[in-house]
C-alpha cells in the first residue's frame, strides 16, 4: 500500500521547516518507502491551496489511501500525527 502525502507550508520558515523535518521523520519510521511526500509551499503555488481549502499552515493531506485526513500543525507529537492521518505502520 502506497501513501500519498502533501504538506503545505508558508515558505522556507523556522515552523515550515519543523514540519517537514517532523513528517519525513514520522514517515520513514511507521512507513518505510511505501509513501510519496509531497511539499508545496502556499507562497509559491497559492493557486493549489486554494483548491484544496488550505486555510492554515503547516497542514497535512493524506490523499491515498482513502479516506482523505488532514491535520494542522508543527508535526511534533508522532502519536497524534499517526491517529489523525490514520497512518498504519508498515509491517515486516
Amino acid at each position: 500500500m502506497k501513501y500519498l502525502i502533501k504538506l503545505y507550508v508558508t515558505g522556507q520558515t523556522p515552523r515550515s521547516m519543523r514540519a517537514i523535518d517532523n513528517l519525513r521523520r514520522i514517515c520513514e519510521e511507521e512507513l518505510r518507502e511505501e509513501y510519496e511526500l509531497v511539499v508545496i509551499d502556499v507562497l509559491e503555488r497559492p493557486q493549489l491551496a486554494e483548491d484544496e481549502k488550505i486555510l492554515a499552515t503547516p497542514t497535512v493531506v493524506k490523499e491515498l489511501p482513502l479516506p482523505i485526513r488532514r491535520i494542522i500543525g508543527d508535526l511534533s507529537d508522532s502519536e497524534r500525527v499517526l491517529l489523525g492521518l490514520d497512518l498504519r505502520p508498515y509491517e515486516a
